[in-house]
């Protein structure tokens, strides 16, 4: 017996539109809707980890990269860029031992799991990019305060570019596989990369001053590269406390509740309540249905349990409540 396959149903759930609704797209994309959605847990948790070995592998490669051409350049704004880049690699380190943590077993300690660990890893990540603006801010200042000649610009420029394409290329991968096992957690990291490869331009950007005579423009990119990473700090952390609160996307309660009044017994859904565990959905509903006996009301509970879950990815547990009886008016 094949599992159901998550349908896809319109939904009041409006979006932004125009040039803003392509940059929401970018920066703020969604983790519930890939057609490709993986559901199986231990699947998507062997993707998670594939995909961050990778990337991890890639912004390291990138990082050292940088890393040299700043030794011999003297660039302020490749060094902001270079160390926005080694933060963005070293926060898959704690995604990684949360997701291996995710697939332990539950004891009578940790009666749910510890699939909350991948949502302290994104505590981690908000730590590392504050830290990473810091770091950039400090040496911005220092070099307006007393500036130093950069050498070899081109360079720097090309570092850059290096810069944004191996951002680019983790961005992409880590958001399509974050999307596809529905990890907020992994997403976001995606879009942390993201943004780093905007920063990267703007190191070209500072090279291009520099060419045409106004040295200072690299420290000033290099101040505003910290000021952009703050600008990123503030959506991460509300991302990752609307995770730790419990805070769901309205359009998946929606969607449990279409679910469950496609079981013809259901009268009405009076509870629906759902929460992200890691990457995984747990929730649970109380519907009064039309139940003879409670042999009845275990079948309608069956039914609409099968039905959130051919509706809804990504879900570990959903318990359904039976209440028979007519609504009361």
């Amino acid at each position: 017996m094949t599992a159901p396959q998550p349908h896809e149903h319109d939904h009041e759930h409006a979006h932004p539109r125009g040039v803003r609704g392509f940059l929401h797209e970018v920066f703020v994309p969604h983790t519930h809707d890939a057609a490709d959605a993986i559901d199986d847990a231990l699947t998507s948790h062997r993707a998670g980890v594939r995909a961050l070995q990778l990337s991890l592998a890639i912004m390291l490669a990138t990082t050292l990269a940088q890393a040299i051409i700043v030794s011999f350049t003297g660039s302020v704004a490749l060094l902001a860029d270079t160390i926005h880049n080694l933060s963005d690699a070293l926060t898959a380190v704690p995604l990684w031992i949360a997701f291996t943590l995710a697939r332990r077993r539950a004891t009578r300690t940790y009666t749910y799991g510890l699939g909350r660990a991948e949502d302290l890893a994104g505590l981690a990540i908000v730590l590392a990019i504050a830290a990473s603006a810091v770091v950039a801010a400090w040496q911005a200042i220092e070099r307006i305060i007393d500036p130093q000649p950069i050498d070899h610009v081109g360079w720097v420029m090309a570092a850059g570019i290096v810069g944004f394409l191996g951002n680019e290329a983790v961005a992409i991968y880590r958001i399509r596989v974050g999307r596809r096992i529905g990890s907020a957690a992994l997403v976001a990291d995606g879009v942390h990369a993201r943004a780093d490869g905007v920063t990267s331009l703007a190191v070209v950007l500072g090279g291009v001053g520099v060419l045409l005579g106004f040295p200072l423009a690299d420290p000033i990119v290099g101040l505003l590269i910290a000021v952009f990473i703050v600008a990123l700090l503030v959506g991460t952390v509300r991302s990752v406390g609307r995770r730790l609160l419990d805070g769901i996307d309205p359009a998946l309660v929606t969607r449990a509740e279409h679910a469950l009044a496609h079981v013809a017994e259901v009268r009405a859904v009076e509870r629906v309540r759902i929460r992200w565990v890691g990457h995984r959905l747990h929730g649970d509903a109380i519907v009064r249905a039309d139940a003879t006996d409670l042999a009845d009301a275990d079948r309608i509970r069956a039914e609409a349990e099968r039905s959130v879950r051919a509706h809804l990815a990504h879900v570990e547990e959903f318990d359904v409540h039976v209440h028979p009886g007519e609504v009361a008016r």
